[in-house]
């Protein structure tokens, strides 16, 4: 049974959630347990339940809800923890161990954060404690005074928890992550300023100074705007000390050494059938110029520390799983008197795998056992090692495991013995069987690879460059293998510079061919890995190499097969069970570099074929996201003549699910379209940017000047007018929406007759519309009001509702302007007369509103009331900000109600938090 306050108040138990019902109740429980263990007197309760005048019949509702609570309590078995509801006179109290309060754990594990040594350590508490909260505090809950307090109480520990957190990372050096978890909490709580000056000194110490720069100016400008103050002093202290280039002090701080060891009960005595001076020791030496890894290090020891524990150490190829278990071994040898074992199974070698009994007769010669008396069959042989081992306090390590079945033969009996395994796939069969705790193992960075080349290399030489040596570090992707191999190879070659190879290895051409020595190094060991995959999942992974983008989902990779997302699924499981394709998201899978570059090599013939799959991939999607975004919008073009329809394409069930995916995938759109250009796809690549055009419409101050200016140069590069009048169209917009008006107006005026041209008649009419937007902005009424009437004219001949509605919009609102407040609401409820099923809310807020300006104009005031405040009402509720806040300062010039107010600042706030946002 476990309570939670940190999120939606609850009660979960073995049968799950209990049903708690109403608010009220769930407030009632909220203040028992804020006080558990404490009586709770009615008066307390009442004020928690009732933030104005208790009814009556108060207490009474109180005693039912408490019946009802102690009822709930008892169905979730509460007695079998502990926990009782009581009466104490005038007052209730909840009893129950406070382990099974999810507050109370938060503010023990803050408590031990603080008590920690070792950052490493302190950061895994820290998240721990955070990985507690849920949700806002107390939700679900009817927030009375006392409550809304406490709520406040607890989200102060929490952000004062994140800020610990982030000092904690900054400790160990890990300035990206502090920045991380800290500009998420400050673009929450944009008034913040400790945390603002946190970030901003992360940001600092991350190399990211106009970051953090702009970080400071952004908040200013928030702080005067909305509260009308200037910076305090630790915002001001740190915008000092990061426009003076001055060290952050922390930094000049030590870091300490993680301490990983299990901690380990008195030595056991040892079994009579072991001889009393045996000590089994197969464990190869220490590796050499092993550095980092402390939270690593950290996770092994709190996973040895269990009974009987398997510990599974899972990476992909070449990023140091081996040299991590044997480090660890090697610290901790005080922790197993009888010994360590050691065994490579070598599952991804060409040499083949050693037989169980092999591997079990070397452990038990190593245990003392005479060869006479080792069974011969290997599962008599596992029992006699699991006898032996029973009360021994044991290590062993299983290197290079390849499946779970292996593993489960070779592990010892006893209570006392600790169990490494390293593998390159995930083992789940033996989470599932063995209770195994997985330590994965991931990547380093920049400043521990180039520790690591330092090791080897030797300080001076890596001192002497720098620059070049975190460069190599980034060019082998963060992989021990690759940098240990780049060491060698410099180590070899003392007349190179660590510049020169790095110069080598930045052509991806031949990257891969610099990384191998010998028998040893990327390619041989990612080699290796493959060819114990099935020929579906091998066949998968050659064409993912091809992929334009940094990450992709079934669909993506089921086009760069030719083969259907299911299939696809499939093999991307294999694929990350065998780490060669990491899940960093439900269904979203991303390559390491260095892995790409390997996959693009298999099967560089498929090349072209895997990218025109990729395109035509994301031109089907993004038509699908625009047309449930925007639906009963004109396609925004004809499709390619030679475009290959994907097998699938995913489908959004909503307008916030297409606009989430072109938001996440806008980088990889835009890899997408310099590939296609080098390619020579240009007819492509215009159309992926243009495809967009939801995207840009709701937030056209995004910086996308550049990436439609490069839809015009495709556009132009294939001659074609059609393209170019609808880029034109797109591209002209945004800049007006920048306030470069005389820039649209000179891309906007060639675009209504390139369309005409080609008969593109819908195309006309956007291309007059936008033209007539710039041209009423700039004071050119007539003419404006001339293109959108034939916008009008020409969507209406096409019968197209959404175009229509659009241009007269428009002419509606030039109308307004021109001072001719009857033609504007005679053309805007034209508009709304069309029908509303074809527009989404926010036009129909845009409209409303019109409508009521001009019945301001015309001194209609109670129905220019309400149809702003319905169009107000339409913008909230379609998270249309720009549309609200126009609806409700035309409310506030008439109507001055503090609701209204209200309402409007909030709209402009949110505004202000989206631009905080914006890149």
């Amino acid at each position: 049974m476990e309570f939670r306050l940190l999120g939606t108040v609850s009660v979960d138990t073995r049968r799950g959630p209990l049903p708690l019902g109403p608010a009220k109740r769930r407030s009632l429980l909220a203040a028992l347990l804020l006080s558990a263990n404490t009586p709770v007197s009615i008066g307390r309760l009442t004020a928690c339940l009732w933030d104005d005048e208790p009814p009556s019949q108060a207490r009474g509702v109180i005693q039912g809800h408490v019946s009802r609570l102690r009822a709930l309590l008892a169905e979730g078995d509460a007695e079998a923890y502990g926990v009782e509801l009581l009466t104490a006179g005038d007052a209730y109290a909840l009893r129950l161990p406070e382990t099974l309060l999810d507050a109370q754990r938060f503010e023990e594990l803050l408590t031990l954060a603080r008590e920690q040594r070792d950052p490493a350590d302190t950061v895994l508490m820290l998240g721990d404690a955070l990985a507690l909260w849920r949700g806002p505090a107390l939700g679900g809950a009817f927030a009375g005074p006392p409550l809304q307090a406490a709520a406040h109480s607890l989200e102060e520990s929490r952000l004062s928890a994140v800020e610990q957190l982030a000092r904690a990372y900054g400790r160990l050096g890990e300035h990206h992550r502090a920045a991380a978890v800290l500009r998420t909490e400050a673009v929450a709580h944009p008034l913040r300023e400790s945390l603002s000056a946190a970030l901003m000194t992360a940001l600092y110490q991350a190399g990211r100074q106009s970051e953090a720069l702009d970080w400071f100016h952004r908040t200013r400008r928030l702080l005067a705007d909305e509260l009308g103050i200037d910076p305090g002093r630790e915002l001001a202290d740190a915008y000092g000390l990061i426009l003076r280039g001055d060290p952050v002090p922390e930094l000049l701080a030590a870091r300490p050494e993680p301490e990983a060891g299990p901690v380990r009960p008195p030595v056991p005595q040892r079994p009579a059938l072991v001889p009393a001076d045996a000590h089994a020791d197969l464990l190869p030496r220490a590796p050499r110029g092993f550095h980092g890894r402390g939270p690593e290090l950290a996770a092994l020891g709190r996973a040895a520390a269990g009974e009987a524990p398997v510990c599974l150490v899972t990476g992909p190829a070449g990023v140091g799983k081996t040299a991590l278990a044997l480090w660890w071994a090697h610290r901790n040898a005080d922790a197993f008197p009888d010994g360590r074992l050691f065994a490579d199974l070598h599952g991804f070698s060409d040499t083949g795998e050693p037989s169980v009994a092999e591997v079990l007769r070397e452990f038990l010669l190593a245990l003392g056992v005479p060869p006479r008396r080792i069974p011969e069959s290997a599962a008599a042989a596992a029992a006699l090692f699991r006898t032996l081992t029973d009360r021994l306090r044991l290590l062993v390590v299983l290197d290079n495991a390849r499946d779970s079945a292996t593993v489960r033969a070779l592990l010892p009996g006893g209570a006392d013995c600790v169990t490494v395994v390293t593998s390159r796939h995930r083992l789940e069969g033996l989470i599932a069987s063995d209770a195994a705790r997985p330590v994965p193992v991931g990547t380093l960075d920049a400043r521990d690879g180039t520790v690591l080349l330092a090791g080897v290399l030797g300080e001076e030489r890596v001192l002497g460059e720098p620059v070049a040596a975190r460069r190599l570090a980034e060019l082998c992707g963060g992989l021990p293998l690759a940098l240990r191999v780049t060491a060698a190879r410099l180590a070899g070659r003392p007349q190179w510079t660590l510049a020169h190879l790095a110069d080598e290895l930045a052509d991806e051409r031949g990257r891969l061919a610099h990384l191998a020595v010998d028998d040893t190094g990327v390619p041989a060991a990612l080699r290796l890995t493959l060819q114990h995959l099935p020929g579906e999942a091998a066949h998968h992974f050659g064409r993912l190499g091809h992929h334009p983008g940094t990450h992709f989902d079934p669909y993506t990779a089921a086009a760069l097969s030719g083969t259907d997302p299911l299939a696809a699924a499939r093999a991307l499981d294999r694929l990350g069970a065998a780490h060669l394709v990491t899940e960093t998201a439900p269904g979203r899978w991303e390559l390491h570099d260095l892995v790409r570059l390997y996959a693009r090599d298999l099967d560089p013939a498929s090349g072209p074929q895997a990218l025109i799959g990729a395109l035509d991939h994301y031109i089907a999607t993004a038509l699908a996201a625009a047309e449930t975004a925007q639906p009963g919008g004109e396609p925004c073009f004809t499709l390619p003549a030679d475009f290959r329809r994907p097998a699938a394409v995913r489908d959004f069930t909503d307008r916030a699910e297409a606009m989430g995916w072109l938001a996440a995938e806008r980088e990889d759109l835009a890899r997408a379209v310099t590939a296609a250009r080098a390619a020579g796809l240009d007819d492509r690549a215009w159309r992926i940017i243009l495809l967009q055009w939801p995207q840009v419409v709701w937030r056209s101050r995004d910086n996308w000047v550049p990436l439609l200016s490069t839809a015009l140069e495709c556009a132009q590069a294939v001659a074609d007018p059609y393209a170019e009048s609808r880029v034109r169209t797109l591209l002209g917009w945004v800049l007006s929406e920048e306030g470069r008006l005389a820039d649209a107006l000179t891309l906007l005026e060639p675009s209504p007759a390139l369309a005409r041209r080609t008969g593109d008649r819908l195309g006309e009419a956007t291309a007059l519309i936008n033209l007539g937007v710039v041209q009423s902005a700039e004071g050119d009424l007539d003419a404006a009001l001339t293109n959108c009437a034939r916008a009008a004219t020409l969507a209406r001949e096409e019968g197209n509702l959404h175009t229509e509605t659009l241009a007269l919009l428009h002419l509606s609102r030039t109308h307004l302007t021109s001072g001719a407040p009857e033609q504007a609401l005679r053309v805007a409820r034209t508009a709304l007369d069309l029908g509303p099923e074809h527009e989404e809310a926010a036009r129909t807020s845009l409209l409303h509103t019109v409508c009521g300006e001009a019945h301001l104009a015309l001194g209609d005031e109670p129905e220019a009331l309400r149809l702003l405040e319905r169009a107000a009402d339409e913008a909230e509720s379609t998270a249309y900000d720009e549309g609200a806040v126009r609806a409700l300062e035309a409310l506030l010039r008439v109507s001055g109600r503090a609701d209204h107010r209200k309402r409007h600042e909030a709209a402009v706030r949110r505004l202000a938090a989206e631009d905080l946002r914006t890149p």
